[in-house]
């Protein structure tokens, strides 16, 4: 090897990358925030964050008791659930809180069927239609009458609810709740908050 040869030594880049400036801006800012921190800011930071939740349950959500065991199996009686009505538009299949015109309190249904569709319920075989198809929300057959003929085309601005557990559930069969006038509507079941670990609300 000759000794005029001279070996290239790789020179490390040493500029910052977006993100070591990012987790040093990071740093800086708890380090700031760590240093100027009370006690009286955490009392405030809690004030306004309890503030912002009782506005959202105030407004948009609210939250009820299930009472009685007409939803079994999708809720079971004393669950707690969250509602809202926020933008919303009932649906086959939805389960919502609502109150009906002759009960003095909420109660807790799914949407069989809306505006203008055709309900028909055979009580000799426990066969649900709507339109002429057959609805799967419950494996529970219909048998119970409540007093209405069938088969009802849904009114204008109203739905048909049925209770899942129907052999234990006051619904749309009955005249006491009947098709129910969507402005009645509380709010969509959005999920369960207690028991938990109960599982999303289907």
């Amino acid at each position: 090897m000759k000794e005029s040869e001279e070996f290239e030594i790789p020179i490390k880049d040493e500029t910052p990358t977006r993100w070591d400036v990012f987790r040093s801006k990071l740093r800086e800012f708890f380090r700031d925030f760590r240093e100027g921190f009370t006690i009286f800011d955490f009392f405030k930071i809690l004030a306004s964050a309890l503030a912002v939740i009782a506005l959202l349950f105030t407004f948009f959500f609210r939250v009820f008791t299930v009472d009685g065991p007409s939803m079994v199996p999708a809720l079971d009686n004393g669950d707690r659930i969250v509602t809202s009505a926020y933008g919303y538009k009932p649906e086959r299949g939805d389960i919502v809180v609502l109150y009906a015109k002759n009960l003095n309190k909420p109660i807790v249904k799914r949407i069989i069927a809306v505006a203008g569709d055709e309900v028909d319920i055979n009580f000799a075989s426990g066969i649900v239609t709507v339109n002429g198809t057959e609805e799967h929300y419950t494996d529970e057959l219909t048998r119970q009458q409540q007093n209405t003929a069938f088969p009802i085309t849904v009114a204008e601005g109203t739905v048909f609810v049925l209770g899942d557990n129907r052999d234990m559930s006051l619904d749309s069969r009955s005249p006491l709740v009947g098709c129910v006038e969507e402005r009645y509507i509380v709010g969509k079941v959005l999920f369960r908050v207690y028991p938990f670990g109960k599982g999303a609300v289907k």
